[in-house]
């Protein structure tokens, strides 16, 4: 099945789960797994949440920026990828001076 993101309208969400400012994405969801595309502008951040029922995998296309997971921060580039297990909490950080774009699956378990 293909997903054509260029073909979805973008949400914003802003202040996501307490997170700094906005961002911005497309969403495929099918009532199990999550399927996004989304940006996070500069200084904006994904605020910390625990993935109870599902795990999260987030590639990074672009930009910069760093993912605190359990207490330990990493620093992720482009062509990186975070890993959230489920029962694990995570934020997502633009910490750098352009967009970070990113694709995501959240799949539940």
């Amino acid at each position: 099945m293909k997903i054509d993101f260029s073909k979805m309208n973008s949400e914003i969400k802003n202040n996501f789960n307490n997170g700094e400012k906005y961002f911005e994405v497309k969403t495929f969801n099918d009532g199990l797994n999550k399927i996004m595309h989304g940006k996070l502008i500069p200084g904006a951040s994904i605020g910390l949440h625990t993935h109870t029922d599902s795990s999260e995998i987030i590639y990074v296309i672009s930009g910069s920026g760093k993912n605190i997971c359990e207490g330990i921060e990493e620093r992720l580039n482009p062509g990186d990828v975070h890993y959230c297990k489920k029962d694990s909490s995570h934020t997502f950080i633009n910490d750098g001076n352009e967009d970070l774009i990113f694709f995501a699956v959240v799949a539940k378990q």
